[in-house]
C-alpha cells in the first residue's frame, strides 16, 4: 500500500511555507508514490477530517512566490492544553487522544510538522504519544537552536532592513531621531542584522539591556558632529537595565504567552524627556511575516521538505530537518527546543556592530 504523509503548519505564518508544503507533496507524489494529506490550520485540523483534505501536484503548483501557508496556520491550538467553554468559563483539557485517533483514522503512517519551539515541543509530545513525526523549522525570529538558520528569517530580514533604509531619508530631512521596532520575542537576531545592514545608529535588543541615559548622550555626542538626525532599531523584547519588558498583553495563566510590543513608544517617550529632537516611532510588526519570500527562504524551504522526506523513508522519526553549513541534516526535535537560540552578548557580530560605532545602550 502506499504510504500516506500528512502536513500541517503550525505558530505564526512566514514566507517559505509554501516552499515546503510544496517541496514535500513534489518529492512525495514524483520520487517516492506516496499520497500527502494537508491539515488546515495546525494541529486544530486534526480534530475535523473536513479540514484534511489530499494534496496533488495541481494543488502546489504556482505557490512558490506566496507568502504565508496555503494549509492556513493558528499559534493557538495545543491538543495538550484545548481551550472549550464549561459553565460560562473556559478550561482547558487534553484532547491529545482524540487527535491521535483521527490521524489513525486517516490513514496517516507519518506526520510533518512545519512549526517553532511551540508546534515542535507539542510534536515531540504527539511522538511520546506513538506518532510518527518528523519536524521542519519555521520562524522569522531564527531562535531555533541546532539549525544555522530558521526559513522565514531571511525574508523578514530583507523587509525590515528595506523599511531602514526608506527611514533614513525622511529622518535625514526633518532632523529627527526614528526608532524602528521589529518583530523577535526574546531573540534579537533581527534587529542586530538589519540594524548592522541599514546602518542603524542604536541597536537595542533583549540580550543587552540598554541604558536610556547612554543613549541620549550619544545621540547628542552625534548632533554635536553634524550628525543632525538618528535612526534606532529596537527588538519587541528589548528593555531598559533594571526594568522590565514592555508588554501589551501579559501572560495570565499558564495556558496564555505575554503578547510582546510598545517598547518603541517608551523609548521615544524617553528620548523625548532628555533630548530636543524630535522622535518618530514605525512598529513594523506584521510585515514582516507578509510578502513573497526571498530566493535563499525558497530554496531552504523546499530543501527542507525534501529531507523530510528522506527521513520518513528512512524510519527516522522524532528528528527536525536542520541547516548546517551548506548543508542538510537532521537532529532531534528535543534537542532543537531545550532551549532558544538567543545573540550572544560577547559575540562576533555584537562586536562587529560596535566597532562600526553603533551603539547598543550598554
Amino acid at each position: 500500500m502506499k504510504k500516506r504523509i500528512g502536513i500541517l503548519t503550525g505558530g505564526g505564518d512566514c514566507p517559505g511555507l509554501n516552499a515546503v508544503i510544496r517541496g514535500v507533496v513534489t518529492a512525495a507524489i514524483i520520487k517516492y508514490d506516496w499520497e500527502v494529506v494537508g491539515v488546515e490550520d495546525g494541529f486544530d485540523g486534526l480534530l475535523n477530517s473536513e479540514k484534511c483534505r489530499q494534496l496533488s501536484l495541481e494543488d502546489v503548483r504556482g505557490i512558490l512566490p506566496r507568502g504565508g501557508t496555503i494549509l492556513g496556520t493558528t499559534n493557538r491550538g495545543n491538543p495538550f492544553s484545548y481551550p472549550v467553554e464549561k459553565n460560562g468559563k473556559i478550561e482547558y483539557i487534553d484532547i491529545s487522544e482524540s487527535v491521535i485517533d483521527r490521524i489513525k483514522a486517516m490513514g496517516i503512517d507519518a506526520l510533518v510538522v512545519v512549526g517553532g519551539d511551540g508546534s515542535l515541543k507539542i510534536a515531540m509530545e504527539l511522538m511520546s504519544k506513538g506518532v510518527p513525526i518528523v519536524g521542519v523549522p519555521k520562524t522569522i525570529d531564527n531562535d531555533l537552536m541546532e539549525t544555522d538558520v530558521t526559513f522565514g528569517y531571511n525574508t523578514a530580514l530583507e523587509t525590515a532592513t528595506d523599511a531602514l533604509d526608506k527611514l533614513h531619508s525622511t529622518a535625514e530631512s526633518h532632523h529627527r531621531v526614528m526608532i524602528m521596532e521589529v518583530m523577535g520575542r526574546y531573540a534579537g537576531w533581527i534587529a542586530l542584522e538589519s540594524g548592522i545592514a541599514g546602518g542603524a545608529d542604536v541597536i537595542l535588543i533583549p540580550e543587552i539591556p540598554f541604558d536610556i541615559k547612554k543613549i541620549c548622550h550619544g545621540i547628542d555626542e552625534r548632533r554635536k558632529k553634524g550628525s543632525r538626525f538618528s535612526i534606532i532599531v529596537a527588538a519587541e523584547g528589548a528593555f531598559p537595565d533594571g526594568g522590565k519588558r514592555v508588554v501589551k498583553q501579559n501572560a495570565d495563566s499558564a495556558h496564555s504567552i505575554e503578547r510582546l510590543g510598545g517598547v518603541g513608544e517608551y523609548i521615544a517617550g524617553e528620548l523625548s524627556g532628555c533630548l530636543d529632537m524630535d522622535v518618530r516611532v514605525t512598529v513594523l510588526g506584521h510585515l514582516q511575516r507578509g510578502g513573497s519570500p526571498s530566493t535563499f527562504d525558497r530554496c531552504l524551504g523546499s530543501r527542507f521538505g525534501v529531507k523530510a522526506l528522506e527521513l520518513i523513508d528512512k524510519n527516522e522519526f522524532g528528528r527536525m530537518v536542520c541547516l548546517n553549513g551548506r548543508s542538510i541534516k537532521s537532529v532531534s526535535i528535543e534537542k532543537a527546543v531545550r532551549k532558544l537560540k538567543l545573540v550572544d552578548p560577547d559575540g562576533e557580530m555584537v562586536k562587529c556592530a560596535e566597532e562600526l560605532g553603533i551603539m547598543l545602550g550598554r
